[in-house]
């Protein structure tokens, strides 16, 4: 995805009590098409079927992340055939190998993860994970910026700020050029490593040197906080005499229900007369996010079904706590996946919105992410989700009502310029709008 990338690469927000962050890594999961919060004890539990023979060395620290993850995929993997793997004998093989380093034990269990044919299913280093977390969480230690990297020019540009972080108390503005972080050249980095530089401890300084049309470069000093990253933007859009109220979703974390609450109220009180919820370029996130959110467009009806390995089936419906019933336009793409789909999928199915643009990514699995005892994690896939259609949309997706493509032309000019999406430069925006009308 070559569109906007925030400041999602990070560590999460420290806490200040070490223990109480054992403890959270120890006694808590998140679920992901991300899912809902479970507790969840990390340690292993021997299976009682396996020989005597693979018991040997637990003591030793690869070992033990060795077998945790192993005890988790045996336990919750959906596919209870494991893609065919002997598993039980996998375990064998795993235990009865010398691990020199952590690193050689990440290595082994990297390579049986993929034995399962599941790209979701996914071992995460410590760095890795703490990365993952502060996208869910929806926080992080920063500044409060978000860059790309100009696709016309190459230069690291500001294309937002966070309201009231530090960025924006400092004056930073959006089209700002950063030409070094703390001392080092931005031209010289990738944007997770540009991202990696501003984070850091809370209240320590990030030094940004900054280019802006019609001044001298200038260098800035920012104090890094912790930022409760904004997933929702919205505007009003006059469309002639009419208000449309554009709201924008990049991502569904602990956040984003609240944000999306508050816009869609902002947005009735201004009077609009219809609504457009762009989900394109969204990955997904937290589970109970997408749930959240489609009760504030539907008053009843189904929105999703989960099914486990077991046969078990899990139903979340619409409670009667609409915020409007406004007409609704949907805008999706082919990046719009997971979270994005069963948002889509559920006001499709209920015939509460029109979706508009391409064929959505096709991901109808769930994943729970497991901290194990090292601060590594497992994405593990435990179960499938399915629209109130129960048409499987895995490897398939939503068929929008609406085909519009956007062209290659217009995707550049976009992807250069966010601030046009959802005007009169945006294609899918426009056929979202016929509809409307």
């Amino acid at each position: 995805m070559n569109k906007i990338k925030k400041q999602l690469s990070s560590s999460p927000s420290p806490i200040k009590d070490k223990k109480k962050q054992v403890l959270l890594k120890k006694f808590t999961a998140k679920l992901l098409p991300l899912g809902f919060l479970f507790p969840l004890t990390v340690g292993y539990v021997l299976t009682p079927t396996v020989k005597d023979l693979v018991k040997a060395s637990l003591s030793d620290s690869p070992k033990t992340i060795v077998d945790e993850v192993w005890q988790k995929v045996n336990t919750d993997y959906v596919d209870k055939e494991f893609n065919q793997v002997d598993w039980q004998q996998k375990r064998q093989e795993l235990l009865s190998k010398e691990y020199i380093s952590k690193e050689s034990a990440y290595r082994a269990i990297k390579a049986s993860l993929r034995e399962l044919g599941d790209p979701y299913t996914r071992f995460l280093t410590p760095e890795e994970y703490e990365s993952l977390n502060a996208r869910t969480t929806g926080e992080l230690s920063g500044i409060g910026i978000e860059m790309q990297f100009n696709p016309l020019n190459g230069d690291l540009e500001v294309v937002g700020t966070v309201e009231n972080s530090p960025a924006e108390q400092a004056g930073i503005k959006v089209g700002d050029k950063i030409v070094s972080i703390n001392g080092k050249p931005t031209s010289l980095m990738s944007l997770e490593q540009a991202s990696a530089e501003v984070q850091g401890e809370i209240g320590t300084d990030v030094k940004l040197e900054i280019s802006r049309k019609g001044q001298k470069p200038f260098e800035s000093v920012v104090k890094r906080a912790q930022i409760e990253l904004t997933s929702v933007t919205y505007k009003i859009r006059s469309e002639g005499r009419t208000k449309v109220g554009y709201i924008k979703l990049n991502e569904f974390n602990s956040h984003s229900a609240k944000q999306m609450n508050l816009a869609i109220t902002n947005l009735k009180k201004k009077n609009v007369a219809g609504f457009v919820l762009d989900l394109r370029d969204n990955p997904g996130g937290l589970l109970f996010s997408s749930v959240d959110i489609a009760r504030m467009w539907l008053d009843r009806g189904t929105i999703v079904y989960i099914n486990d390995r077991k046969g078990g089936e899990r139903k979340f419906s619409a409670n009667n706590t609409a915020l409007t019933d406004l007409p609704l336009v949907v805008l999706v793409d082919g990046n719009s996946a997971s979270s994005s789909e069963i948002l889509a999928g559920a006001l499709q199915d209920n015939k509460r919105a029109k979706i508009v643009g391409t064929r959505t990514y096709g991901k109808g699995t769930v994943q729970s992410v497991h901290p194990l005892s090292d601060g590594s994690g497992l994405v593990l896939t435990i179960s499938k989700y399915y629209p109130p259609s129960r048409v499987d949309i895995n490897k398939y997706g939503i068929k929008p009502d609406i085909e519009q493509n956007l062209p290659a032309d217009s995707q550049l000019n976009l992807t250069a310029n966010p601030a046009l999406f959802g005007t009169n430069a945006d294609p899918q925006y426009l056929a979202a709008l016929d509809l409307l009308k």
